[in-house]
């Protein structure tokens, strides 16, 4: 698949097109665009694949990190976790859709159906989720680091109902909040943050160490929980509603050889959205 284009996000997902398919491959052929989502390869016969919980598999393989390709002209993969996106919309607008949009879906589905959203860190996932609330008719309240006025002003132009850092409290209670920066001292903030039986989804595939905290602001039955990588469903179902939503992705694009500089600018917090490598 040549000229894949990569989004910088947790993973690294993969836009391309195919150069060849193997033996028994139904559904896909040369020249189609298809994303190569973190959720490279399951087992298929653990407990969790079984049980139609194959993000949660024993033995996964996932793009860019334990499958090689993430960072590279091409890559091989398996045609069971491609998905195949049309010729609609520009590469580097789709790619962050891969991962920052499939966790962040997988994370508003988990959060429930929530009118009062919150989004603790405001980078690629939640800039493309905000959009996605907004049209199911939701409220999006917006949490950046302190003093970070820029990504609060971004957050109102994508038609949050408020912006602030993650030390204020929001103008009334949420619903639920879901965390996707690696902090964990925003876990108990969060937790303060939203009304009796409210719900914490923790959307990181690492954070840091989350600070002890008075259990009465886990009581009244609020809930704090993670998400794990993402399903093949989670793709269909999301991508398949894309159209509809009307997302518009903010990009940052880096040349393969600028990666670390990529990486780098994403822990800074020197753009907006997602930053996006093309080879």
């Amino acid at each position: 698949m040549p000229n894949p284009i990569v989004p910088i996000t947790p993973g690294h997902e993969i836009v391309g097109r195919i150069d060849a398919v193997g033996a028994g491959v139904e559904g896909l052929k040369v020249g189609e665009r298809v994303g190569i989502p973190w959720l490279g390869h399951t087992c298929g016969v653990c407990p969790y694949c079984i049980g139609g919980q194959e993000n949660l598999c024993d033995r996964p393989l996932f793009t860019g990190y334990t499958r090689d390709g993430g960072f590279a002209t091409a890559t091989i993969a398996d045609a069971r976790f491609a998905f195949p996106l049309g010729e609609a919309g520009d590469d580097v607008e789709l790619a962050p859709l891969l991962c920052a949009g499939l966790i962040g879906w997988r994370s508003l589905v988990i959060a429930g159906t929530s009118k009062k959203l919150g989004l603790y860190g405001f980078g690629a996932a939640a800039h493309i989720l905000a959009q996605v609330a907004k049209w199911q008719g939701r409220s999006v309240f917006a949490f950046t680091r302190p003093g970070d006025v820029n990504s609060q002003s971004f957050a109102r132009r994508l038609g949050v109902a408020w912006a602030g850092g993650s030390d204020e409290m929001p103008p009334e209670l949420l619903d639920a909040a879901i965390i996707f920066a690696t902090v964990g001292d925003l876990v108990p903030l969060a937790l303060k943050a939203v009304r009796k039986g409210g719900r914490v989804v923790c959307a990181g595939i690492h954070m840091s160490a989350i600070p002890s905290f008075p259990y009465h602001l886990l009581w009244e039955e609020r809930q704090l929980v993670s998400v794990a990588n993402l399903t093949r469903q989670d793709g269909i179902d999301f991508l398949g509603l894309v159209p509809k939503f009307g997302i518009k992705t903010h990009t940052t694009r880096y040349p393969l050889n600028q990666a670390n500089q990529a990486l780098a600018d994403l822990r800074a917090g020197r753009f907006e959205g997602a930053a996006v490598l093309v080879p």
